[in-house]
């Protein structure tokens, strides 16, 4: 990203890419089920009805790690759709093979930057619910900018969320808590 003298911006982001390696079950599962269940990043609106070939409530969860939870919420609810997103390479291969292993097929997954998909994929009043659960803490205090929850993050989130739809977050660091309730309490919009 450029300013207005030609100058290049540096972006803050909520997350560093550790990549490690892949294994090859993580690698065989990349190569063969991203075409059914991968969604490529693309600065346009997904139709979600189109992606999941029917109606159903979305769930989307940032963050999602190795998968297993994400994996089994998906499989315990397939009266939804879930999506997740993740950008370390082997959780998402990981995902995508015990999303295989669990056989289904209500589960899409996107390795790109959250906030950026967010702001141009996920069309407004769209999800019923948005999960959140263990983001990096930034434990310094020179850090903390980098932590997803803040304001304006809140409020992009609100204007995903359907009517009614639920924003879920957890954590296990209590100044990082601290803050989510901090922001979530002035943030408009929510209850």
């Amino acid at each position: 990203m450029f300013n207005e003298d030609g100058k290049f911006i540096r972006k803050i982001r909520s997350f560093v890419r550790r990549e490690g390696r892949l294994t090859k079950g993580q690698e065989k599962a990349l190569e063969e089920l991203w075409p059914v269940m991968g969604i490529d990043f693309a600065p346009t609106p997904l139709d979600l009805v189109t992606l999941f070939g029917r109606e159903a409530p979305v769930v989307l969860e940032i963050g999602f790690g190795m998968g297993a939870s994400l994996v089994e919420m998906a499989k315990q609810a397939p009266e939804k759709n879930f999506i997740g997103i993740e950008v370390h390479t082997p959780g998402v291969g990981a995902c995508l093979g015990s999303a295989q292993e669990a056989g289904i097929t209500n589960l899409r997954v996107i390795c790109h930057d959250a906030v950026e998909v967010l702001a141009q994929m996920i069309p407004n009043g769209s999800l019923a619910c948005l999960q959140l659960f263990f983001p990096d803490p930034w434990h310094k205090s020179r850090h903390h900018k980098r932590r997803i929850v803040q304001s304006a993050f809140a409020q992009d989130i609100r204007q995903k969320l359907a009517i009614g739809g639920v924003f879920h977050m957890a954590t296990d660091w209590e100044n990082y808590a601290e803050h989510m309730l901090e922001v979530m309490n002035v943030a408009e919009g929510y209850q």
